[in-house]
């Protein structure tokens, strides 16, 4: 196989690997949400902050992996 096929099969595993995670973590962090929400209906918007917080958060891991997808791809690792 070529570099350039080992390169691409690289670059696709990493951007596929790092959305996995985000993924899992974004719907366990909506899932909790709408449960305390559920519970506790006057709270609404001390927790939709946090959620979107920590949304943020678990987004940001995804972005610094479809970065070095970028850089796999691009050949610059």
């Amino acid at each position: 196989m070529e570099v350039e096929g080992l390169r691409l099969i690289a670059t696709a595993l990493a951007i596929g690997l790092a959305a996995i995670g985000p993924g899992i973590g974004v719907g366990i962090i909506v899932s909790g949400a709408l449960q305390a929400i559920g519970r506790n209906p006057e709270a609404q918007g001390t927790i939709v902050t946090n959620m979107f917080i920590g949304i943020a958060f678990a987004e940001a891991l995804a972005i610094f992996g479809l970065v070095i997808s970028f850089l796999i791809g691009f050949g610059i690792i």
